[in-house]
């Protein structure tokens, strides 16, 4: 079965009667990358480097958030660099991190290489800079379209990344799954119109019209994403 992005047929195939969604649309860090813990050691870090003060819970305050936002945090905590220097030295430290061994969360591959498999368009959609996204998309070699924080205006919780790639897909928002982990994520892709499952990793994501949730991506198939989202 071959399918084509922005085409009828994607919307109505169906496998054991769920439809099959036009794309998949994936955050990245925390979602399919266990790369969180790598994002609070890189932020301690550069913290204590400057004599500041940076906790475990500063950083999962941080997570969904676009990285300009908690380079200005660290800026109030004490460390004297522009936002660009903070963004360049947290994103050297969490790649050093990702290089030495792809975090893949439970499951992830394999749904990636699945979805791939049957022909559904998937996009990286990630608040990460696109620094962090190209090296990653590339080990992936599944995505159709990359999505990063430092080329949309509006990063999440905004709606634009999750609107910008079902544009690059040429698909439909309202019959794509966006799959994501965090507050500010999921705010984002059910503003967007996509259909959104949360896989709460670190963080509580307030429950919503529109939300469905999982505990984990391991063992779950295209259909299921499609059943889940409700398509």
């Amino acid at each position: 079965m071959t399918l084509s992005p922005g085409t009828d047929s994607v919307t109505r195939t169906t496998i054991a009667d769920v439809t099959i969604p036009a794309a998949v649309l994936w955050d990245m860090d925390g979602t399919l990358l266990d790369t969180e813990p790598l994002w609070i050691a890189a932020e301690m870090e550069l913290a204590l480097s400057y004599g500041g003060v940076w906790t475990q819970a500063d950083g999962w305050a941080q997570v969904g958030r676009a990285m300009r936002d908690t380079a200005r945090t660290l800026q109030e905590r004490g460390v004297p660099l522009t936002s660009e220097e903070i963004i360049d030295a947290l994103n050297a430290l969490v790649a050093a991190g990702v290089a030495a061994n792809t975090p893949w969360q439970p499951g992830a591959f394999e749904l990636l290489t699945a979805v791939a498999a049957a022909g559904v368009p998937q996009a990286l959609v990630t608040s990460s800079f696109m620094v962090l996204a190209e090296p990653f998309a590339a080990t992936a070699g599944v995505f159709g379209a990359v999505v990063a924080g430092d080329e949309v205006d509006h990063p999440k919780p905004h709606p634009g990344p999750y609107l910008l790639a079902a544009e690059r897909l040429g698909v439909d928002i309202t019959r794509c799954v966006a799959v994501e982990d965090s507050e500010s994520g999921v705010t984002a892709a059910v503003a967007s119109g996509a259909r959104t499952i949360a896989v709460p990793a670190v963080t509580r994501v307030a429950d919503r019209p529109g939300l469905r949730r999982v505990e984990t991506l391991a063992g779950l198939s295209l259909a299921d994403l499609g059943r889940i989202a409700g398509l």
